[in-house]
């Protein structure tokens, strides 16, 4: 079979609670942009952004979730395709952080990825700029999850590292490690893509074309 060039297109979702900043995430990752007014997001939004991995071009495909129970019926259709999943949390809600395998667990269901035990998360820990966690409340934080205790970095990758997950944490806010979580979430997306998209094509070649960054809302 002769070779074939192919522009790849990764597709990397965003979930979590409500208000974790996934938005700001996306928006400091792709426009290196930051906005103190809260909004929302309804529906989903997407951004693609073209990232150099492996010294070969590639289109990230973000798309951001809202985190309400009356947006959860979008999840089958939206998470389906996807190469990478991100959960982000705020390290500063325990709340959040235990809400992370209900949003995993959904994600394994609704999406059916080819290969569920197998498939690539990266957990990321919004927030770190509105101060110091306390390790000695990680107790208290198991025993009281509804209140709004912070999360130690230990306990994050204790967890990530029971379900095969990459962790990083930083700040949207402050620009603290965002790159970072999608670099990873770029180089486990094209794993994926080489080891299902391509697993009957035999070959695998990525054009260097460099694609326009676009921006897609649905306010359904």
């Amino acid at each position: 079979m002769g070779e074939e060039n192919t522009a790849v297109t990764l597709k990397t979702i965003l979930i979590g609670n409500s208000g974790v900043g996934k938005s700001s995430v996306m928006n400091r990752y792709v426009d290196n942009r930051f906005t103190n007014m809260y909004r929302a997001t309804i529906g989903t939004d997407f951004f693609s952004k073209a990232v150099r991995i492996n010294g070969n071009t590639v289109t990230l495909q973000i798309w951001d979730t809202a985190g309400t129970e009356r947006f959860q019926s979008l999840g089958t259709p939206l998470y389906r395709g996807s190469h990478c999943c991100m959960l982000v949390f705020d390290v500063t809600s325990s709340t959040s952080f235990s809400a992370l395998e209900m949003w995993r667990k959904e994600f394994l269901v609704q999406g059916e990825p080819q290969d569920p035990e197998n498939f690539p998360f990266v957990v990321l820990g919004n927030k770190t700029d509105l101060g110091n966690r306390e390790v000695g409340l990680d107790s208290l934080a198991d025993f009281l999850p509804f209140v709004h205790l912070p999360v130690s970095r230990r306990k994050a990758m204790q967890w990530c590292e029971e379900i095969g997950a990459e962790y990083f944490e930083g700040s949207a806010k402050e620009d603290l490690d965002m790159e970072k979580p999608f670099l990873k979430a770029t180089e486990l997306g094209l794993q994926q893509y080489k080891k299902h998209t391509l697993e009957n094509t035999g070959h695998f070649q990525i054009t260097c074309e460099q694609p326009r960054e676009t921006r897609n809302t649905c306010e359904c």
